[in-house]
């Protein structure tokens, strides 16, 4: 059986990553109380249902906070288990709940929305540090979608590198393990036939290759990141964040992350993000 486990905050997009895996045939259980895992096996297992999904969250009450422990009783039976924490800025959450006039599953008695979120990312921290981080703040629903679908068709063994762009005007992805600033290098955007294009065009490829500071940045994070691998490899970790940004993350940060999975794709399951560019 494979079970795909999406947890996080409130607001963050687990309902549109649970349609994604709906869609594609996967049995889905929406808000399944913690404490009825163990039944659900059992009966996913007589049904001989061969891909699962489902979310499990704050809605399950102070019981969350036992899910660390299902989670690895799950991995003792030797289900492939996969679990994704959707997380998102507070304010950006504060007006996902402003737009949808929903309550938050928390805000009942006295605590404010801003409280009950600073309140669910305490009840969720143990669940939080094995699972993989996507930062939806910046996503709209197509980008989304998209990377749940990367991270379902990943394959179950070893370490996953993840080349993640962005644009520092926006901020620095929640989900990132390891963050590169690129704004020192000379920028594409000043010349007025780059400015439109992206880091994977020819014109800013080329331009960006006959930089000799470019050439120093990317061989040094290539080198910090291939030193440090083994580390993250002992620590047990199924996926590694590498996030580089420069100012509008369309050119600079584009091509290093492109380049970067090239020289890395050859020896280990790598996934790209243009967070910008998704947009």
């Amino acid at each position: 059986m494979q079970l795909v486990l999406i947890t996080g905050l409130s607001g963050s997009g687990k309902s549109v990553a649970l349609g994604v895996l709906e869609d594609a045939s996967y049995y889905c259980v929406d808000n399944l109380p913690v404490a009825l895992l163990p039944e659900l096996f059992s009966f996913l297992n007589g049904e001989r249902h061969e891909r699962v999904a489902l979310t499990i969250d704050v809605r399950s009450g102070q019981s969350v906070g036992e899910l660390p422990r299902y989670i690895e009783q799950i991995r003792a039976h030797g289900i492939e288990l996969k679990v994704l924490f959707l997380e998102a800025k507070t304010d950006t959450l504060i007006r996902r709940f402003s737009e949808t006039r929903r309550r938050h599953p928390l805000s009942e008695g006295s605590l404010t929305l801003t409280e009950s979120i600073a309140r669910e990312r305490e009840l969720l921290q143990g669940v939080a540090a094995l699972a993989h981080h996507v930062d939806t703040s910046d996503l709209n629903s197509n980008a989304l979608r998209s990377w749940v679908k990367d991270f379902v068709g990943l394959e179950g063994a070893g370490l996953t590198l993840l080349f993640e762009s962005f644009g520092y005007k926006n901020g620095v992805p929640l989900d990132a393990d390891l963050v590169f600033d690129a704004r020192c290098l000379p920028n594409p955007h000043y010349d007025p036939q780059l400015r439109p294009l992206t880091g994977r065009d020819a014109a800013v490829i080329e331009f960006l290759r006959a930089e000799t500071e470019v050439h120093r940045l990317l061989s040094d994070v290539e080198r910090f990141v291939a030193d440090w691998l083994p580390c993250f490899r002992r620590d047990n970790r199924s996926y590694i964040t590498v996030a580089i940004g420069c100012t509008g993350g369309r050119h600079r940060s584009v091509y290093l992350v492109e380049a970067l999975a090239d020289r890395f794709r050859a020896d280990m399951p790598v996934l790209v993000r243009h967070r910008e560019l998704s947009a």
